[in-house]
């Protein structure tokens, strides 16, 4: 039931047991966080995927941009938690290209819930000491030291999320740190559409 303070690829993130209904609500009152803004969920494997979405593109595409600074969204399955997110039929999906965060996936009996370790609009945060102030109200903080160029605003975006909840489409919600690289295989290799808001 605890909240730890993790590193992964792109920012320090702070994570729970997504099925603990009890510590997602510590992480919004944590952050400060808008009840409706939703949380991602982060796995160890691509395989692992299947049991919390229903996933309606080709496993390559998955492995394409997973591991990775990517966030996909797709359609949660009955198995996740329902006091996760329980405004939207989807959840976002993240597999850190960063060796420990997925250990740490892999040695929980199911999923991680994920989001910055920040207050809620500050921010992204790139070293430990950058959320100092929240640290009493953690269980555990996880040095994995500095996460990529302290002095360069790109570094703090965090994840690119992408929506493929519809078939055949792709829709960017965040642009975040690998934008370009991501479109691109989604256009290209895939043949996907932007999705039109």
């Amino acid at each position: 039931g605890g909240l730890v303070a993790v590193p992964t690829d792109t920012v320090y993130g702070v994570a729970c047991l997504a099925q603990d209904s009890a510590a997602v609500r510590s992480i919004y009152s944590l952050k400060g966080r808008n009840g409706a803004k939703p949380l991602a969920i982060c796995l160890g494997d691509v395989e692992r995927l299947y049991r919390y979405c229903h996933v309606n593109v080709p496993e390559e595409l998955l492995r394409d941009l997973l591991p990775g600074p990517v966030t996909l969204v797709l359609e949660r399955s009955e198995e996740l938690n329902k006091d996760l997110n329980p405004f939207t039929s989807l959840v976002g999906v993240r597999i850190p290209d960063h060796p420990f965060m997925r250990d740490l996936a892999r040695a929980c009996p199911g999923p991680l819930a994920l989001t910055s370790a920040n207050i809620s609009s500050q921010g992204s945060t790139l070293s430990v000491l950058e959320f100092q102030d929240l640290w009493p109200q953690l269980s555990l903080v996880v040095d994995g030291g500095p996460i990529g160029d302290i002095q360069s605003p790109e570094c703090r975006l965090g994840s690119t999320v992408v929506d493929l909840s519809v078939s055949g489409k792709f829709s960017i919600i965040r642009p975040g740190c690998a934008l370009t690289p991501t479109v691109e295989i989604l256009k290209k290799k895939y043949g996907l559409e932007p999705e039109s808001s």
